[in-house]
C-alpha cells in the first residue's frame, strides 16, 4: 500500500517528480478522481474531465497516464494543452466540466502537482473528494468493463483572453508602461494573450516589457515564487530602471500576482484586496466581500467605508470560496496574493487582480502614480509572514499566550492565535506540514510594530 501523506496536501497533490509522483500515481488518481468526483455528461453520452498542463518538462507525460486512468473508467477527456490555473479553471466554469490541472505552483522544479475540482471551477480537497480519492488509490481503484472514453484537444486561450477582457475592459485605459516579470512561468502564455495582441484580439494602450518570459521549467533566472522578496528584485530593478507606471510579477502557475509601483516598491496584497474591493463594491453596491484573518485592517475599513459588507475568514482557498459562496461576496483577498472572484466562479485569478491594478491607474489623469492611488489603503506597517522554526510550536504558542495575557484587548484561537490590542494584533499559526510558526505582525506606527515583531520572535526563538 503506497504512503501517500507526505504527497497528497490539503488541497491538491504535490511531489518530487518522479521519486514521489510519477506516472502510475497519475494514472490512479486519474482513474479515481472519475469515480469518486464523477464528470458532466454531453447529451447523454460519457462524461467529460477536461486537464491543462504549466511548462514542467514532466507535465505532458503525467497528463498523459492522468487521462489513461480517466479513460478507462469510461469518461471522456478534453486536453487544453499549456495553460494558467485560471485557464483550467475558465475551462472547468464555462464548460461544466471537472478539471485537473498539473502543476506545482510556485515550488521548485523538481517538483509537480495536480490540482483538481468539480464543475464549476468548485475545488477538491481534503473534505470534498480527496480523502476518498486517496483512499481509493491506496486500496486499488475499482476496474471498469465498459468502453473506453475518447481524447480530443482544444484551444482555449483566446476564449479565455476575451471573457477576462469581458469582466476587466482595458480599452479605454490611459497609455500605461507595464513591466511584467514571468518567472519564465505561465505568465509568460497568458500576458501576451490577454494584455497583448498574440491571440488575435485588439491592442491594449499598454507597453508591455516582458522579462523572463520563455517557458522553462528549470526557472532559470530566479524561481517563480514573488512572495519571496528575493524573486521581485530583477522587477523591482527595471520599473526604476525604465520609469514604468507598474509591475508585475505571477507565481509558476500564474494564479497569483505581486504588483510593484512606479518606485519598485511592493504593493502589499492587502492594499491591492482593498484597491479590487472598492471597484468591485462600485459595480455590486453593498455586496460582502471576504478577506482572510492575516490581512491588514485597513481591509475590513476600506470595504465597511464603501458600503460593503467585510467577512473575515481562515486562511486557505477552501475557507475563502465556501465563504464566498455562502454569503454571495462578490470578491476575496488573501495576504498571499490569491484573489478570488464571484464572477469567474469564486476562482482565483492573477491576471483579473493584475487588471484590475491596471484598470484603476489607467483611470487616474495623465501623471498620477500608482502610491499615489493607492495611499488611502495602505494605513499600517505590516511585517509580512515570517516562518520560525520551533522544536514545539504548542509549547511556544503558550508561552506567547501567557506573554500577552495581561496587555491584550483580547485573544482569539482562530486559525492559530490572534492576540489583539488596542492599536495593534499579531497572528501566530502553526504549519501543518513543518514545524514551523507563522507570525505576522501589523500596528499604529513601524516603530511598535517592529518591536511587537521582535518579542513575539523572542519568545519563539528561546524554546519556550
Amino acid at each position: 500500500m503506497r504512503n501517500l501523506d507526505q504527497i497528497i496536501k490539503a488541497y491538491d497533490v504535490r511531489g518530487i517528480y518522479p521519486d514521489q509522483l510519477d506516472e502510475d500515481l497519475a494514472h490512479d488518481v486519474g482513474a479515481a478522481f472519475v469515480r469518486v468526483v464523477g464528470a458532466a455528461s454531453r447529451d447523454g453520452g460519457p462524461g467529460v474531465v477536461v486537464i491543462g498542463h504549466d511548462m514542467r518538462p514532466s507535465g505532458p507525460d503525467l497528463v498523459a497516464s492522468f487521462a489513461e486512468g480517466v479513460r478507462e473508467q469510461g469518461c471522456d477527456v478534453l486536453l487544453i494543452g499549456l495553460a494558467s490555473t485560471d485557464g483550467l479553471y475558465f475551462a472547468s466554469g464555462s464548460m461544466g466540466l471537472p478539471g485537473a490541472m498539473f502543476t506545482a505552483s510556485h515550488n521548485p522544479a523538481q517538483y509537480n502537482g495536480i490540482k483538481l475540482c468539480r464543475p464549476g471551477a468548485a475545488p477538491v480537497g481534503q473534505d470534498t473528494g480527496l480523502r476518498e480519492i486517496t483512499r481509493m488509490v491506496q486500496e486499488g481503484v475499482p476496474g471498469y468493463d465498459g468502453p473506453l472514453g475518447v481524447v480530443r484537444d482544444q484551444d482555449l486561450l483566446k476564449a479565455y483572453a476575451e471573457f477576462l477582457r469581458g469582466l476587466v475592459d482595458l480599452s479605454g485605459s490611459r497609455p500605461l508602461r507595464v513591466v511584467v516579470d514571468a518567472g519564465n512561468g505561465m505568465g509568460g502564455f497568458t500576458v501576451p494573450a490577454v494584455l497583448g495582441d498574440s491571440a488575435g484580439l485588439p491592442a491594449l494602450p499598454l507597453e508591455l516589457d516582458e522579462m523572463y518570459f520563455e517557458l522553462d521549467g528549470s526557472f532559470p533566472n530566479h524561481e517563480a515564487n514573488p512572495i519571496d522578496p528575493e524573486n521581485l528584485r530583477d522587477l523591482q530593478a527595471r520599473v526604476r530602471e525604465t520609469g514604468a507606471d507598474i509591475g508585475l510579477a505571477f507565481d509558476g502557475d500564474a494564479d497569483r500576482c505581486f504588483v510593484v509601483d512606479e518606485r519598485g516598491e511592493l504593493v502589499t496584497p492587502s492594499t491591492l484586496t482593498a484597491l479590487i474591493a472598492v471597484r468591485e463594491l462600485a459595480k455590486h453596491p453593498g455586496s460582502a466581500v471576504i478577506h482572510n484573518l492575516i490581512t491588514s485592517r485597513a481591509v475590513p475599513e476600506v470595504i465597511e467605508e464603501n458600503g460593503g459588507t467585510a467577512v473575515r475568514t481562515r486562511v486557505g482557498h477552501s475557507f475563502i470560496k465556501q465563504t464566498m459562496a455562502d454569503t454571495g461576496a462578490v470578491f476575496g483577498g488573501e495576504h498571499s496574493g490569491h484573489f478570488y472572484f464571484r464572477d469567474f466562479w469564486r476562482a482565483d485569478s492573477g491576471m483579473l487582480a493584475a487588471m484590475h491594478a491596471l484598470g484603476a491607474l489607467g483611470e487616474t489623469p495623465e501623471g498620477t502614480t500608482l502610491s499615489s492611488l493607492l495611499a488611502p489603503y495602505d494605513r499600517y506597517p505590516m511585517s509580512g509572514e515570517i516562518n520560525t522554526q520551533v522544536d514545539d510550536a504548542a509549547a511556544a504558542m503558550q508561552a506567547i499566550r501567557r506573554a500577552f495575557a495581561d496587555r491584550a484587548v483580547s485573544i482569539e484561537d482562530f486559525d492559530g492565535m490572534t492576540v489583539n490590542g488596542p492599536d495593534w494584533w499579531f497572528n501566530v499559526r502553526p504549519s501543518n506540514t513543518e514545524p514551523l510558526l507563522r507570525l505576522n505582525v501589523e500596528a499604529a506606527d513601524a516603530e511598535q510594530m517592529a518591536a511587537l515583531r521582535d518579542e513575539v520572535l523572542g519568545i519563539m526563538r528561546s524554546g519556550a
